[in-house]
């Protein structure tokens, strides 16, 4: 009879424990996340580098698991992409980071879009080893951003949204092509 207690107690504490989907250089990031009423699983993971320093490690949400940066951003689906700081980085080095993104991926940007990013920029801030961003997109809402556990606002529609999440998995990444491969699950 303890024996069976014991094992009641030891898969009840297992089932308790929330699925650990990956860790990469040390950081854990949760299998799924609630997005608008919706289960989010984790695409992949991919460590953001630029100078042999290890920026941050990214994780990449969606509906279902998919591989091509373009099908994810031709749907009109929720995407959640959370960025966990490995190194410190300054507001200027960040907006600059958004700057590229958007210059390489949407090179005719209207300027309600420019301005859109200048949005973003005033947001941010200087970031330390640990602290969190959250880029979430719910379709008919837009892009609410979160910068170190504050949600700063949302900015609205689709075309933001795709310009934003093509920095990290677009035609020319300002991620790199290591980070969008990581995330798209390669």
């Amino acid at each position: 009879m303890r024996f069976a207690s014991s094992v009641a107690a030891v898969l009840t504490l297992a089932l308790a424990v929330p699925a650990q989907a990956g860790t990469l250089a040390g950081v854990t990031m949760p299998d799924s996340s609630e997005v608008a009423g919706q289960q989010l699983a984790l695409n992949g993971m991919a460590v953001r580098s630029k100078l042999f320093i290890k920026g941050y490690v990214g994780g990449l949400y969606l509906p279902a698991k998919e591989t091509a940066g373009a099908k994810i951003l031709a749907a009109d689906s929720p995407r959640q992409m959370r960025m966990h700081w490995l190194y410190g980085a300054n507001k200027g080095q960040i907006c600059e980071g958004w700057d590229e993104g958007l210059a390489l991926n949407t090179p005719n940007a209207s300027a309600e879009l420019r301005q859109q990013f200048v949005t973003l920029c005033s947001w941010m801030s200087d970031v330390k080893k640990g602290e969190q961003f959250v880029f979430t997109y719910v379709p008919g809402t837009g892009t609410t951003v979160e910068v170190k556990g504050e949600t700063k606002g949302t900015l609205a529609g689709k075309a933001f949204a795709d310009a934003l999440f093509a920095c990290w998995i677009g035609a020319k990444p300002s991620a790199g092509g290591d980070f969008k491969e990581g995330v798209l699950g390669g």
